[in-house]
């Protein structure tokens, strides 16, 4: 299994993976822009599990200086590994690549939220050194 940096050729396999982490299909054609946007945006970071030529799972982190944490706070974005390539390790290989690249910069805290109905996803957390802290509240737009 190789781990590497997403770039602008992994389009659709991205888009696919989100469409299904969200059970939702999002248009791809709003979904490219962002998804480019995105890859290139500094301290903004996509890797990619590969085994051959068939993708297995990603991970995406996004950082951004926040002040009441007095520096760079990385938070995942997404992290998901197609059906067929669960239970080998590879959401863990991903999070320990995603962990040695930030690694080398000066950031104050590693995030991530989760969805409520994610009961696996919360024991994988737990499991790999995360603490549950906070609550995480949303409200969409009016209108």
């Amino acid at each position: 299994m190789e781990i590497r940096a997403v770039n602008k050729d992994d389009l659709q396999t991205i888009h696919r993976f989100v469409c299904e982490l969200e059970d939702e299909q999002f248009d791809l054609e709003l979904f490219r822009p962002l998804f480019l946007q995105n890859i290139n945006t500094p301290h903004y970071h996509y890797l990619l599990a590969v085994e051959g030529d068939k993708a297995a799972g990603y991970i995406s982190c996004h950082g951004q200086t926040l002040l009441h944490h007095l520096g760079l706070v990385y938070e995942i974005q997404e992290i998901f590994v197609d059906r067929g390539y669960r239970s080998r390790g590879i959401g863990r290989m991903l999070l320990q690549a995603l962990e040695a690249l930030v690694s080398k910069e000066e950031y104050q805290l590693l995030e991530v939220a989760s969805n409520m109905r994610r009961k696996g996803a919360h024991q994988f957390y737990l499991n790999t050194g995360f603490e549950c802290s906070s609550y995480k509240f949303k409200k969409r737009p009016m209108g």
